[in-house]
């Protein structure tokens, strides 16, 4: 075996330590974890020290598990990587939902509470952070219209029917949808997404796609093969889903201690399974590669409800668990507001730092509200 060759292998080990990391924590979950999940708040010191250490390692397996899906994009074109990377994210964020819904006792709502963090956070906070990444070093970013289009028409129906829809009727109190509604959501949320992921991948293609960028499209991760990327990319995501119940457990019984909004554990759910995917949409906006950023903010909040919304139900139906998705009015009144904001920003195959800006305005009226 030739020393070049050593090297590149003792490299290639090194750069997957992520992986060796969760499997070696889920090992001691597994084995010795058992009194730090049935009791966090016996000691809390220790409690917090386990808590910042899962969600480093998670969090390190998150973003490994982006550079393979970086490095199938790349491999695969677009759209089909920003599909990958967002699949991704998403089955993160659900394992966390249900990890949360079985744990105990908890908030009834709060897949509603994380699924509207996702949102508020990719299309405010995100969103506003790329147009304004890309509008200051670029000026102007051109994106494919038709596609954000898609993107938006989807996203406005299934988040309103998912998420405001509930609130209103009054079959039974609270956010709680009807039993006969559930099973509507659910059909409409996978035929819906269904559709949208044919008309991404079919004959439309080319809405999700654009030729006036200038980025240098070089990779910006090590490039294996199909293959190899693939099968790291599952192995990453396995022990991270696998972890997600511990992590749910400090997570409840932390906002419970520090006497939290139970909004907040939501907020806390998004920021971790978000922060991989906000980095390379932010890197893609600085890159001038617009239409990347749009593809995975907007590609992120549709997964979020497409496939969220049936998961959660269903995991309700079999374990008869109640599960609450409508928002409270003045949390609907900023989905709305938002809805509209994002419609106006992408009525134009253009954006500018000034959209950006707007956006955040609306993501710090969000903060306020967990508050409030």
């Amino acid at each position: 075996m030739s020393n070049s060759f050593k090297g590149t292998l003792f490299s290639r080990v090194l750069r997957e330590g992520s992986l060796f990391a969760l499997f070696a924590a889920l090992g001691v979950f597994t084995f010795f974890g058992g009194e730090w999940s049935q009791q966090p708040a016996d000691s809390p010191m220790l409690s917090v020290i386990v808590f910042v250490l899962l969600i480093g390692v998670m969090l390190w397996g998150a973003f490994s598990a982006v550079r393979h899906a970086e490095g199938l994009a790349h491999l695969l074109g677009e759209p089909y990587g920003t599909l990958i990377l967002t699949l991704s994210v998403i089955v993160i964020e659900v394992a966390m939902i249900v990890a949360l819904l079985m744990g105990g006792p908890s908030d009834p709502g709060v897949a509603r509470d994380t699924m509207f963090s996702v949102l508020m956070i990719v299309l405010n906070g995100l969103v506003g952070l790329c147009l304004i990444v890309g509008g200051i070093r670029h000026s102007q970013q051109v994106f494919n219209l038709q596609g954000a289009n898609a993107f938006l028409a989807s996203l406005v129906v299934l988040g309103a029917v998912s998420l405001i829809l509930p609130t209103l009727t009054n079959s039974k109190p609270g956010g709680e949808a009807s039993t006969l509604m559930e099973v509507y959501l659910i059909i409409a949320s996978v035929l819906a997404y269904g559709a949208f992921l044919f008309v991404q991948t079919g004959r439309y293609r080319g809405w999700f796609t654009s030729t006036d960028e200038e980025g240098d499209g070089e990779p910006h991760v090590p490039i294996l093969n199909v293959k190899w990327h693939a099968i790291l990319l599952v192995l990453h995501l396995l022990p991270i889903v696998l972890l997600a119940k511990k992590l749910a457990v400090f997570v409840d019984a932390g906002i419970h201690i520090a006497g939290l909004p139970a909004a907040f554990g939501g907020m806390v759910i998004a920021v971790i399974v978000l922060a991989p995917e906000a980095m390379v949409a932010i890197a893609a906006a600085r890159h001038n590669r617009i239409q990347r950023s749009v593809n995975v903010c907007l590609g992120s909040g549709l997964a979020t409800i497409g496939l969220t919304v049936p998961a959660v139900l269903t995991v309700g139906f079999i374990t008869g668990i109640t599960v609450e998705l409508g928002l409270q009015p003045w949390n609907a009144l900023l989905l709305g507001i938002t809805f509209i904001c994002s419609m106006l920003t992408f009525m134009s195959s253009r954006t500018n730092y000034m959209q950006g800006i707007l956006h955040l305005v609306l993501f710090g009226a969000y903060l306020v509200l967990i508050f409030e």
